[in-house]
């Protein structure tokens, strides 16, 4: 689509930042709803950040994602944080307007609705969870399952002062029992769980894999990975094999998207077939 002077321009800031694929999935709705805009990719070093976000927002830009390293970054810079954020203490999406900089996480959203709108039966108050990864995507898995009312969410991470941190952060922001696993007790905690999540990098594309027994978790607990390259990982593979139901990782990559776009652009876009397999080309 041609673009005129009144085209509506946003993007993602990482570093590095090749590897996204928001661009194609912006590009796609943009496309699909015949909008005047355009959706780029920003790479920017971290000492770079905010004098980058100011540049953009002065330049007239909608506002930006931000992905790693820049999420705890970029709620310091905010003018105003969404409450559910500041929870959460961490950003991935900004909006400007007259207020100046407005920050958001949407990574939560994304996360509930991949699960809600799939097959495989989530049901928050179906008994724990467990989280693998202590990051910045397992931060924000963790308070949106502690929001949605799991009775008790455990964490378990390679370095474990790290799990530790985020559990204690989050614990006088909601309610709901936190647990901190050690690393190397990860397969014990598995025995009574509805619902096991990959938060980490392990079993990515060019990583190394998540060693899991799986012995202990129960065969109707639901196992998500929100990693989506490859689509089935081998966490996912070795639970689909034993009867879990599984969620890949996709889907919470496309609905996480659906507010800044709509924040940006003035559509709220749809996640749809068509869109996964736009997605999932090469």
């Amino acid at each position: 689509m041609s673009h005129s002077g009144k085209t509506r321009v946003a993007g993602v800031m990482g570093w590095p930042i090749g590897h996204s694929r928001s661009p194609r999935l912006h590009g796609y709705w943009l496309d699909h709803y015949g909008i005047d805009g355009a959706y780029i990719p920003l790479p920017v070093r971290p000492e770079d950040f905010e004098a980058a976000v100011r540049g953009l927002a002065a330049a007239g830009f909608q506002g930006v994602n931000v992905t790693v390293p820049h999420k705890e970054a970029a709620l310091r810079i905010c003018d105003q944080v969404e409450p559910f954020a500041a929870k959460i203490g961490a950003v991935n999406t900004l909006t400007f307007n007259e207020k100046g900089i407005s920050g958001s996480n949407t990574d939560a959203f994304g996360f509930l609705e991949n699960l809600r709108n799939s097959p495989a039966g989530y049901k928050a108050d179906a008994g724990p969870a467990m989280v693998i990864g202590a990051g910045g995507a397992g931060r924000g898995i963790v308070a949106a399952l502690l929001h949605d009312g799991v009775p008790e969410v455990r964490i378990s991470n390679r370095t474990h002062s790290r799990a530790g941190q985020v559990a204690a952060e989050l614990a006088s922001n909601f309610e709901g029992k936190i647990a901190v696993v050690p690393w190397d007790q990860r397969a014990d905690a598995l025995d009574d769980i509805s619902l096991l999540i990959n938060s980490s990098s392990l079993g990515m594309s060019g990583q190394p894999g998540l060693e899991l027994d799986l012995d202990k978790l129960s065969p109707g607990a639901l196992v998500n990975d929100i990693v989506y390259t490859p689509l089935e990982t081998p966490l996912l593979a070795d639970a689909r094999q034993r009867g879990n139901p599984i969620v890949d990782g996709l889907g919470m990559l496309l609905h996480q998207a659906r507010p800044g776009f709509h924040a940006w652009f003035g559509t709220n876009p749809e996640v749809t077939d068509s869109l996964r397999n736009r997605m999932l080309e090469p």
